[in-house]
């Protein structure tokens, strides 16, 4: 029995690997059509929708066996938790991605940032990837230096972030109102994007050492926060769309 046991944990595991290089590969598209314009790249990564809701459901699935085949011991018990809580992390991450994709799609044949930008947001794309990269080795092979080194990484996507959001509030801002408002709303993106794999990260710190970080006890309110935000930045655009379109007679 244990031997099964030890077998479908070991299975979990392979599924969360092969969800990370799927949420990995779908961020990549999407910041790529965001970036380049790239109407093919916002379909391709669109398209994973699908493949990355069949893997969430069978860990799912898998999660509930687990818990129900026999009552594990601690050890079992903190990964099959962790694992839970890490499904959850890399399908907001394949919802993140989502939006960019989306975002480059409405705007095509245009890009959905400003020429001027585009440097900005490649370096954020190389930052989120290779985080992307640690957080596979975590899961391949637990470390706490890397989760330590990935808390690091993370605050070199807030510094772009925060930068980047200082200069479009600025009086000089070189775009138009539109811009501004989907720059702020991208720029989220990639920084929940990004918190999602440290959370990954404290989430198999937990499972190494049973500690659980104070970050996870705020994932919960930091999401919801996160749809608000979509909401407040979904309604500004419908106005903008409204108040600014060709032949109104208003400068954006």
């Amino acid at each position: 029995m244990r031997t099964a046991y030890r077998s479908e944990l070991d299975d979990f595991a392979e599924d969360l690997i092969t969800m990370c290089d799927s949420v990995r590969g779908a961020m990549d598209m999407a910041a790529r059509a965001l970036v380049r314009g790239s109407l093919q790249q916002a379909e391709e990564a669109l398209s994973q929708m699908d493949h990355l809701e069949e893997i969430r459901q069978r860990c799912e699935e898998r999660a509930v066996q687990l818990l129900a085949l026999e009552a594990p011991v601690a050890s079992d018990l903190r990964q099959v938790i962790s694992s839970i809580y890490i499904v959850e992390d890399f399908d907001r991450m394949a919802a993140l991605s989502m939006h960019i994709a989306k975002a480059a799609r409405r705007q095509h044949p245009n890009r959905a940032i400003p020429e001027f930008l585009v440097d900005d947001f490649s370096e954020l794309a190389r930052l989120v990837d290779d985080m992307a990269d640690k957080t596979r080795q975590l899961l391949v092979e637990p470390d706490q230096e890397i989760a330590f080194i990935l808390a690091r990484d993370d605050d070199a996507v807030d510094e772009v972030n925060d930068r980047l959001l200082t200069r479009l509030t600025q009086q000089d801002w070189e775009g138009t109102v539109q811009e501004a408002v989907d720059t702020a709303l991208l720029l989220r993106f990639f920084e929940r994007w990004a918190d999602h794999c440290v959370n990954v990260a404290s989430r198999i710190v937990f499972l190494i050492t049973g500690f659980m970080p104070d970050q996870i006890d705020e994932d919960a309110e930091r999401d919801q926060a996160e749809v608000d935000i979509v909401r407040r930045f979904e309604d500004i655009q419908h106005r903008f769309a409204r108040e600014y379109r060709p032949g109104s007679g208003r400068d954006a």
